[in-house]
């Protein structure tokens, strides 16, 4: 006789526990919005005659954060954070080397921050953040930063 796996708790759906795996969707309102501040800048061209060179860098930066949102995934699987760019995994970050992880500007999450033993990762938040903050709660809970004041 074969025993089945346990079942989850009353209430909790398949992407709500922590050993299964959730792929984050993409999210461009980050990249559109840097994009957008490059013609914005161009406001500041009476006070700063150099203004169009920072307005393209603004431009391309966005599109390049375009083109990160559409390519790139972030998968949290049962002991790693895996990135992907289409059917390609990139690398993977383990949860035990992890030492802490941060979402900055909560009420508008621009960036996302984690420490693992090796290294100091800063992202800028191409996925959608709610799902982000709900999968490192569920799985890294003890290593978050409090929040700012």
């Amino acid at each position: 006789m074969t025993s089945s796996p346990p079942s989850p708790p009353v209430g909790a759906t398949p992407s709500a526990t922590p050993s299964a795996s959730v792929s984050l969707e993409p999210r461009y309102w980050v990249p559109l919005g840097v994009t957008l501040l490059g013609p914005a800048a161009l406001a500041l061209q009476p006070l700063w005659g150099q203004v169009r060179w920072l307005s393209l860098a603004l431009v391309l930066f966005g599109g390049f954060l375009l083109l990160q949102a559409r390519l790139l995934r972030l998968e949290f699987a049962a002991e790693d954070l895996v990135v992907w760019r289409g059917a390609k995994e990139l690398r993977r970050f383990p949860y035990a080397s992890w030492l802490g992880w941060r979402l900055f500007w909560p009420g508008l999450p621009v960036l996302f921050y984690f420490r693992e033993e090796r290294s100091i990762h800063l992202l800028p938040v191409l996925f959608d953040a709610t799902s982000l903050q709900e999968q490192l709660g569920q799985r890294l809970a003890h290593l978050a930063s409090p929040p700012s004041p």
